[in-house]
């Protein structure tokens, strides 16, 4: 089954239906509207899956200006929550040791919504995604 996919300059989005799961893969350092066009294109392309759980790799792209990381926080959370209505968000972002310590200063311990996490399987586990058994 082929993977619904999108590229963009700077950004990959791909779709993982077995795993109802939306990639977002940053392929390099973004200008401020890279960051929020990349954020819109990603939404616009969760649509039509209804994709609520989303995987976002900022190791390569870096961390956002603080004015951007707000508007993800409130702006773009709003606009998740009209374009997925009764869908309960899940943002697992793959990060370094060093971008998982600054973003985790600037988000609530209650956040639900937003997660950080330095390896892949625990960011699965947090979205729900069944891991195949160790044999």
């Amino acid at each position: 089954m082929p993977v619904p996919a999108t590229e963009l300059d700077f950004l990959r989005l791909s779709y993982r239906p077995d795993l109802h799961v939306l990639f977002m893969r940053w392929n390099r350092v973004v200008t401020p509207q890279e960051h929020r066009a990349g954020y819109q294109a990603a939404l616009v392309f969760a649509q039509p899956p209804q994709a609520a759980n989303w995987l976002i790799d900022l190791r390569i792209r870096g961390l956002a200006e603080a004015e951007d990381f707000t508007w993800v926080l409130t702006d773009f959370r709003a606009a998740m929550r009209q374009a997925l209505p009764g869908r309960e968000l899940r943002m697992a972002y793959l990060v370094t040791p060093y971008q998982q310590a600054l973003i985790n200063s600037r988000i609530s311990a209650q956040e639900t919504v937003f997660r950080t996490f330095i390896e892949e399987q625990a960011a699965y586990q947090w979205l729900g995604v069944p891991l195949p058994e160790a044999h």
